[in-house]
């Protein structure tokens, strides 16, 4: 009797360890390997498809500076334990079986290097528009729309590649930012469906899979708590992005020529006048004209009242994270079933026309990682490289980590 006691012990503990999702704590996106699959002139997609580790790290700068070694364990060593993996679904969703097939083959060898390396895997459908045939409209047209269908059947496919991976190893994000506004009750719940649905699908295939579900409205927070987590279950964890607010988050010029920098952080307490002085001052110092001056501060004047006149400050950024942890409270979910799976600033530019001033960038993010994790929530920096301004390692020269960043996320800078 005893012993078949100690043996249902067993079988519980057992059970309960499955119904766990998997495990992720600090985590970094790894965008620009997987997620722009290379194409022919005529838009179609190279065979293999995806690019190599080489191809990748090379894309932007000369292959000899990047350090001897294995990236994967470079990034391990910075102290994240996940990646998480974009990937573009286009060549998954071609009509050609054994162009799938390969593509999957691909996508497996790629996340086993990964995962030998130490890190988890959170592999994320990420639909680009480079192929329009295959981007992220293919799911604009409703719940019942013959391209949610396609996309939802390529998700089971992923899936079962995933489960031969590991799911001690490996999560499943099937979507990106989906769009499906407005983002209220006025919406037409076909995002809700989508996201039941495709969890159902991933289910029917295995229930240890952890799955990452998100909410529509571009991913964000507004997203997530209009969703209605009636799908729910002990292995899926509910994602947002945290890019609030934007104005300051993403300071970029609408035009290749313009400028668009230097907002504070906080808003509170500074001044929208000393942000259009520094403007012109570095306008003048480019050699704009009088009237190329007074154009270009025009079309930064709209952006720049409303960052001062929503006033941000860190009381509000803590508050807008909140909203997530009490909808998930709401639900009887713990936050730790959160997953914020991006968030970043764009840095201040050497020329001055786009990002943040270090200070403020860095308060921002160490803020936003802190608020995650005081409530227990993992969370994924955007990104691990790229010369576009929100990067862990530095833009040019030898790629090596941004060390006050590094420390801004509470890691060891190497």
């Amino acid at each position: 009797m005893r012993l078949i006691a100690a043996l249902l012990g067993v079988l519980m503990t057992a059970m309960v360890v499955q119904a766990a999702p998997l495990r992720l704590g600090r985590g970094v996106g790894l965008h620009e390997w997987l997620n722009w699959s290379p194409v022919n002139e005529d838009r179609t997609y190279r065979r293999p498809p995806y690019r190599t580790v080489e191809q990748w790290l090379s894309s932007e700068r000369p292959l000899s500076d990047w350090p001897k070694g294995d990236p994967f364990v470079r990034i391990r060593a910075l102290g994240f334990d996940f990646v998480r993996l974009t990937v573009d679904p286009g060549p998954l969703l071609v009509g050609n079986d054994a162009a799938r097939r390969e593509a999957l083959d691909v996508l497996s060898r790629a996340v086993r290097r990964v995962t030998a390396a130490g890190l988890a895997v959170v592999f994320n459908l990420h639909a680009v528009s480079q192929v329009p045939a295959y981007g992220m409209d293919v799911i604009d047209g409703g719940a019942d729309s013959e391209g949610v269908m396609h996309y939802r059947a390529m998700a089971k496919t992923v899936a079962a590649m995933l489960v031969e991976i590991g799911t001690d190893k490996v999560a499943f994000e099937p979507y990106n930012e989906p769009a499906y506004y407005p983002c209220d009750s006025g919406g037409t719940e076909d995002w809700q469906r989508i996201m039941a649905g495709t969890v159902a699908d991933i289910r029917s295939v295995s229930s240890d899979l952890t799955i990452i579900a998100t909410g529509a409205c571009g991913g964000s927070i507004t997203g997530l708590t209009d969703l209605d987590p009636s799908f729910d279950d002990a292995n899926v964890l509910y994602s947002f992005h945290m890019y609030d607010p934007h104005e300051f988050t993403h300071q970029r010029a609408e035009d290749s020529d313009g400028f668009f920098s230097g907002l504070p952080w906080p808003a509170r307490g500074n001044s929208a006048e000393r942000v259009r002085q520094r403007l012109s001052a570095r306008m003048q110092a480019a050699g704009f004209s009088q009237l190329k001056e007074i154009v270009s501060l025009a079309k930064a004047d709209k952006r720049i009242e409303t960052y001062f006149r929503e006033n941000w400050d860190d009381a509000m950024l803590k508050a807008r994270i909140g909203e997530a942890v009490d909808w998930a409270k709401r639900h009887a979910l713990p936050p730790s079933r959160l997953f914020m799976g991006e968030f970043g600033v764009i840095r201040m530019t050497a020329d001055g026309r786009s990002g943040a001033y270090d200070t403020d960038r860095l308060h921002y993010l160490c803020l936003v990682r802190e608020t995650a994790e005081e409530n227990g929530i993992p969370w994924s920096i955007w990104e691990y490289s790229n010369p576009y301004g929100m990067t862990v390692i530095e833009p040019k020269g030898a790629a090596i980590p941004d060390k006050e960043l590094m420390r801004a996320l509470g890691l060891v800078p190497q």
